[in-house]
């Protein structure tokens, strides 16, 4: 068994969350972010999160995704000495790390790509990039550069230069034997050509087996590039949407019906025995406390996170409840905290993320849709002859669920009481039950 597949993750913007500078002047002395964000490292450890994602850390112009050096820490996060250590830390807790890594594009500041501004046709970096010399961009250069979606500010690489996969691989060497971290996330992982994904896993996987690599995907069949040979997971977009979405709109169906489609026991099931990254929220979409209508609903989401198949994911101050709501400044959604808050709701979180990371089920379980109307929602995780119920009432009624359990009784591991659903079960409001089987 991977590692990961009984993964808890936190995921941490680290500009934000520190408050640094938007932009990096490039002349500053190294900050103390790192030394920072080791204070953090117990609360991550008393959530019951043992991995740590970290948005993009390497020497960028604003936001980390604007790469300028890949073999640099940024100096409003630190040094590369206080990324080791801060690893170290997070090992000596039992939390392993998983950084950004963003190689379809970097920012104009890229050493590189300001050489060919700078020497154009006799750059020898000219054919690291995708380049026309013959037209023009945003910025006046004298000359066309693709940009990532038509953002100039990010330029995107000729991944099909060998030099620059050379380079590429050769900072993930780094990364990997400097800092001793454990994984990637691949940002826009869908526009990376898939000959290169099979040769970064295997760079990485040679110097670390059990490395995981998980790619950014928004649309489409995921197992386009969930294959032999490629990365281990994919972002679940898909049930990102069907989660909140399913509160909102009181239809559990959307949410049913995505989890049938993605794991489900029928011959058509698209990724059953495959773990995908399950978030609510993230530094690129608003804060779920927002986007939910009835905040009642927030407790239920996240039990339906940490029980549906897949990894799931925290994004940093969301397990108290910040709201944030996505517009014109992503930066909103990526704010400056002091000290982590311990709320009603985080122990909560933290209660399921333990049974999470405990239970077999919950990692590596069949799933099988029991029961469902608009409102409730009972689905069941199975393995080695054992079984967790999980139940979801949305409404603000109680509700009484009939449907062919397999005669039994079980205890509700989020409150201890006794369950017996061999008839009717009921539903409180607003309420949500993992009903653990008795043998």
């Amino acid at each position: 068994m991977n590692y990961f597949e009984t993964a808890v993750f936190y995921q941490i913007f680290p500009y934000g969350l520190l408050g640094t500078s938007q932009t990096n002047d490039f002349t500053s002395q190294p900050s103390d972010g790192f030394i920072k964000l080791q204070e953090w490292l117990p609360h991550i450890y008393n959530l019951g999160a043992n991995a740590l994602y970290l948005c993009p850390i390497f020497e960028s112009t604003s936001h980390g995704y604007d790469t300028r050096d890949y073999r640099i820490v940024d100096r409003r996060l630190g040094t590369n000495d206080d990324l080791k250590a801060f690893v170290k830390a997070c090992h000596e807790k039992g939390i392993r790390v998983v950084l950004d890594g963003v190689f379809n594009h970097v920012g104009r500041d890229f050493l590189q790509f300001q050489d060919v501004i700078k020497n154009r046709e006799n750059s020898e970096y000219k054919n690291w990039f995708k380049i026309n010399f013959d037209g023009n961009s945003s910025y006046n250069d004298g000359f066309w550069y693709e940009g990532w979606e038509g953002h100039f500010a990010l330029v995107e690489l000729n991944l099909a230069n060998p030099d620059v996969r050379e380079y590429l691989f050769n900072s993930v060497k780094m990364w990997i034997n400097e800092f001793d971290i454990n994984g990637l996330r691949l940002d826009v992982a869908y526009l990376l050509p898939h000959d290169f994904l099979r040769e970064l896993c295997s760079v990485c996987r040679d110097i670390k087996p059990d490395f995981w690599v998980v790619g950014e995907v928004l649309h489409g069949d995921y197992n386009v590039i969930l294959n032999a040979g490629t990365i281990d997971s994919v972002t679940n977009y898909e049930c990102y949407k069907g989660l909140y979405s399913s509160f909102n709109s009181t239809n559990m169906f959307e949410i049913a019906y995505s989890l049938n489609r993605q794991f489900g026991n029928e011959n058509w099931t698209l990724y059953k025995g495959r773990h995908l990254l399950n978030f609510v929220d993230n530094h690129d979409v608003s804060r779920i406390a927002s986007l939910l209508t009835n905040k009642e609903h927030l407790a239920l989401i996240y039990t339906l996170l940490f029980t549906m198949p897949g990894i799931p994911c925290i994004y940093y101050g969301s397990e108290w409840g910040v709201l944030g709501e996505k517009g014109n400044d992503d930066w909103v959604l990526r704010p400056r905290f002091d000290i982590p808050e311990w709320s009603e709701l985080t122990e909560f979180i933290s209660k399921l993320a333990k049974l999470h990371k405990e239970n077999k089920c919950l990692t590596n379980g069949n799933y099988e849709q029991l029961y469902l109307t608009n409102s409730q929602y009972i689905f069941s995780r199975s393995v080695d002859g054992k079984r967790v119920m999980i139940t979801i009432n949305i409404s603000n009624e109680e509700h009484i669920a009939h449907f062919n359990a397999n005669a039994g009784c079980g205890t509700d591991a989020l409150t201890g009481e006794k369950v017996d659903f061999g008839g009717g079960l009921r539903l409180k409001p607003y309420s949500a039950m993992v009903v653990v089987e008795m043998g």
